[in-house]
């Protein structure tokens, strides 16, 4: 536990509890811990609990959790309050999912084309609209006269 940072579990009376050990200042280990929604428990000093555990309580406690080891602290948790360790809502994000997925459509796209004996589009600028000819004559414009008399 001398490598620790914070610790993180459950206490019956108390609910999901954290703490932190002498490797982290006091002042920051409480900022962190308030931040990710824990309180300091009344007469117990250095144990901090979740605050609402009702509302989403095991989610939150991993979440922190994660939140605290992405951080770079060292985080001991119980196996069920551990993202690392345990299944549950917390997955990894798979890096560049969105690309990997395009870049398997575009695959897919290029083998339906070459099946069906097509060429692929070109990606280059699109073509420029034809001009129409000039006309061989000069059209004429006629304008009405005014009744006022005035010209335009």
């Amino acid at each position: 536990m001398d490598g620790n940072h914070f610790v993180f579990g459950t206490r019956k009376e108390h609910g999901f509890v954290a703490s932190f050990t002498p490797s982290i200042s006091p002042h920051l280990a409480q900022w962190f811990l308030l931040r990710e929604q824990f309180e300091p428990v009344p007469g117990e000093p250095g144990l901090f609990r979740l605050n609402e555990p009702e509302r989403d309580g095991l989610r939150r406690t991993r979440q922190a959790v994660h939140d605290l080891r992405s951080q770079g602290y060292t985080v001991q948790a119980d196996i069920r309050l551990d993202p690392a360790l345990s299944a549950g809502p917390a997955r990894p994000v798979r890096p560049n999912g969105l690309a990997e997925r395009r870049g398997r459509l575009a695959q897919a796209a290029a083998d339906a084309m070459t099946q069906r004996g097509a060429t692929p589009p070109t990606t280059s600028a699109p073509a420029a609209r034809p001009v129409p000819p000039t006309p061989a004559y000069a059209p004429t414009v006629h304008l009405a006269a005014s009744s006022s008399g005035r010209s335009r």
